[in-house]
């Protein structure tokens, strides 16, 4: 990421969290390295790599999906969102007021 990228990511509001792992091993460092290069990534990379398919599994629920799946399971068309959107309270909503 460039300088002004990361600038505009700051400013936007997506700037990415930074991480210090301390006190690791120099065989697992050795190992990443290897890996890395194996897989022709730095070795930063392949750290970002490795805790993203850790924690984001291949079989997570996505609940975007899981809805709308749901919808076509029980058939729902876009002429029924637009009932939906036909019958919305369109009031605004008051802000809150800390007195």
């Amino acid at each position: 990421m460039t300088y002004n990228e990361c600038i505009e990511c700051i400013l936007l509001g997506d700037a990415m969290a930074m991480l210090t792992v301390r006190n690791l091993p120099d065989d697992v460092h050795r190992a990443l390295r290897v890996r890395a290069a194996q897989h022709g990534r730095s070795t930063e990379a392949e750290v970002r790599e490795i805790l993203a398919i850790a924690v984001k599994p291949e079989m997570r629920i996505r609940l975007g999906e899981a809805l709308a799946a749901l919808g076509r399971k029980v058939g729902l068309t876009n002429e029924d969102f637009e009932v939906f959107e036909q019958v919305r309270d369109k009031t605004l909503a008051e802000p809150l007021r800390f007195e």
